[in-house]
């Protein structure tokens, strides 16, 4: 068979199969092995157990293992609680300020989980009440928060950026780092809307009453376990420390140490923790193992070279590919999940990337970005059914709630877009890069 016609069939067998409900990483694995075998023969089957072998003695994936533990058990303590207290105490005089602050809130708890679900349900178990208490249109606050969970992958550390790394071969470090100034400057743009709409008609999201400033300073020393962390894992590696392996290693012996003296866990939250982190680690695994063969059987056949051959031999404007990519993210993350988006697309669009002269970094956070935002697109964002069935809220309404933070979002996207250096400045000036 064909090397190229045996990649397309691949990747259509493997959708029908996802589709109908097979598990992600056993139709991958199938589909890849079948074709692979169909178009290379029985050697095909030495480099599955090869790359099989290869992957998980590659110590490149070692910080993701670290990561998840991390995040699992911040995700035992009441970190979420403090940080949308602390922040809606400096909001609660502004009209939609409780919303803003629950944007916030998943600001600062990115920087320890690095993923939009958690995120999402962290802040919103407690901003979710206080809506319903102040009077607030829930529609609103749901929309808020389900967008904010694209802070989550942004703002590092984060397992997305981590398999990106590993995929695309691009400096961990630099990608961690150049998530920062964006997602910052997308948590402010996102905490701005509920203002901006509550203020034209405070009935959405009135103010919620008034707190002195010693209140507030006291709120923020709740704030310091997230500081902290952060001051480890990312001050670390900026500054050339170590690496993002040993920036994970120090933050979950940070993390624990601080759930233990501060937050009070217990040896059976962190049972609790360690088991959730390997079941979430073996998943990702054998998600990744399914793909890497896939990567194998899509990139021996020059799928992604002829790509890169048409775009140049057309003279396509490389905006024009850039945008074509956004939107194929898009309706791809209306169906599957992020991880799986960037198991298929990363060996594909990658080359093109690099043959039409753009930075893999920057693309890494546009990428990463992109798939987060596809993931609460309407109607089948996956992100959108986790709001909708965890706070009982009806797909229509979180759909209209969600719809003014989602022009915000594709207005950043093109921000991104036309202002690289967003994304380049801090790891330019990193130590040790």
């Amino acid at each position: 068979m064909d090397f190229t016609t045996a990649a397309l069939l691949c990747m259509g067998s493997m959708l029908v199969l996802m589709l109908v409900g097979v598990p992600i990483a056993y139709a991958i694995g199938f589909s890849s092995v079948v074709f692979g075998v169909l178009a290379f023969g029985g050697v095909s089957l030495d480099k599955a157990g090869w790359a099989t072998f290869h992957l998980l003695y590659n110590l490149s994936w070692t910080p993701l293992p670290l990561f998840v533990l991390m995040a699992c058990i911040i995700a035992e303590t009441r970190v979420g609680e403090d940080l949308y207290g602390a922040a809606s105490k400096w909001f609660s005089r502004i009209p939609g300020g409780l919303i803003a602050a629950s944007v916030m809130g998943e600001a600062a708890m990115a920087a320890t989980v690095g993923a939009s679900g958690p995120c999402i349900l962290a802040v919103g178990k407690v901003a979710v009440p206080e809506f319903e208490r102040y009077g607030y249109n829930k529609a609103l606050g749901l929309g808020a928060l389900t967008s904010g969970g694209v802070l989550g992958p942004l703002i590092p550390p984060s397992a997305t950026m981590i398999i990106y790394a590993v995929l695309s071969e691009t400096s961990l470090g630099h990608l961690f780092i150049a998530g920062m100034i964006p997602g910052i400057l997308l948590a402010f743009m996102l905490a701005a809307v509920p203002i901006i709409l509550c203020t034209h008609n405070p009935a959405l999201g009135p103010p919620a009453g008034k707190f002195t400033w010693a209140e507030r300073f006291r709120a923020l020393k709740k704030m310091w376990p997230i500081v902290l962390v952060m001051f480890f894992i990312l001050g670390s590696i900026y500054f050339g420390i170590a690496t993002p392996t040993e920036a994970g290693g120090v933050g979950c012996t940070a993390v624990i140490i601080i759930a233990v003296a501060y937050f009070g866990l217990r040896l059976k939250g962190l049972y609790r923790a360690m088991t959730e982190a390997v079941l979430i680690n073996a998943m990702l695994l054998i998600i990744i193992v399914g793909a890497t063969f896939f990567s194998y059987v899509v990139g021996s056949s020059g799928l992604a070279r002829n790509l890169v051959d048409i775009v140049t031999a057309a003279a396509i404007s490389p905006i024009l590919v850039i945008i074509s990519i956004m939107v194929l993210l898009i309706i791809l993350g209306c169906f599957i999940d992020g991880i799986t988006i960037m198991m298929l697309t990363i060996p594909i669009f990658l080359p093109m990337i690099l043959g039409l002269g753009y930075d893999p970094v920057w693309f890494g956070v546009l990428f990463v970005t992109n798939m987060e935002i596809a993931l609460i697109t309407p109607p089948m964002g996956i992100n959108l059914f986790l709001v909708r069935s965890t706070f009982d809220m009806p797909t229509g309404e979180l759909i209209r709630g969600v719809i003014p933070f989602l022009i915000i979002l594709f207005i950043f996207l093109f921000i991104l877009v036309a202002f690289p250096q967003l994304s380049l400045w801090l790891p330019g000036m990193m130590k040790g890069r």
